[in-house]
């Protein structure tokens, strides 16, 4: 699959550029709006861990790839959606509220890790708990028995890969700040600016178009 032979290139190069092992970084292929076929293209090219941000095509497309595929919840999460959701992956990216984690906790069995999502800038549209709330958010996580394994962003939008630079470098340093030894993964970085995210100290990406190639819906 040429998207996905390219993606990886990318991947190793910008590695190499940090003296980062490429095994360093995961590879979230995102297959919102995608059809399965496409999908399952890029399942015979390799890869095998998946995103979704809609628990109704999530609900669709599990299962229907092939075996061994790993499913991660990348996009923001209603709390009625959850028993869908919950049984299917095996990471919620976009943990933004205290009451989320809450209900994420219940039901049968161990719930998956999460990331905390951290919001970045000042855009009202966007979720995550403010930079100032992140160690008190960790915490009410530790209260509640969840596994919270690291951080997820979205920064706002930007041409500019030194202004996208600076804001992966602060979610970074937020998480060293907490220095807590099970919250290490960072979730940061898409098509336009993947290369950059890992530069920075992304250990999971989130690229869709740049795979798939444009959403059908």
């Amino acid at each position: 699959m040429k998207g996905l032979e390219e993606v990886e290139k990318r991947i190793v190069a910008a590695c190499e550029r940090v003296g980062r092992p490429r095994e360093s970084v995961q590879l979230v292929a995102v297959s919102k709006g995608q059809p399965i076929e496409k999908l399952q293209e890029a399942y015979r090219a390799g890869q095998r861990l998946f995103g979704e941000s809609r628990a109704q095509e999530l609900a669709v497309k599990f299962g229907a790839i092939g075996p061994g595929v790993e499913w991660h919840f990348i996009g923001p999460l209603q709390r009625n959606k959850i028993r869908q959701v919950r049984p299917a992956v095996a990471m919620l990216h976009s943990l933004d509220r205290i009451e989320l984690a809450a209900a994420w906790m219940k039901g049968p069995g161990q719930a998956p890790p999460a990331l905390l999502q951290v919001k970045l800038g000042d855009e009202a549209t966007k979720h995550g708990f403010e930079v100032a709330a992140v160690r008190g958010a960790v915490e009410a996580c530790e209260g509640l028995g969840l596994p919270l394994v690291g951080l997820m962003a979205i920064p706002p939008p930007s041409s500019d890969q030194n202004e996208a630079r600076a804001w992966f470098e602060q979610l970074r340093d937020v998480r060293d700040s907490l220095d807590h030894k099970a919250v290490r993964e960072l979730s940061m970085g898409m098509s336009h600016d993947f290369e950059v995210a890992i530069e920075a100290g992304a250990t999971i990406i989130r690229v869709g178009s740049a795979i798939f190639g444009d959403r059908t819906s």
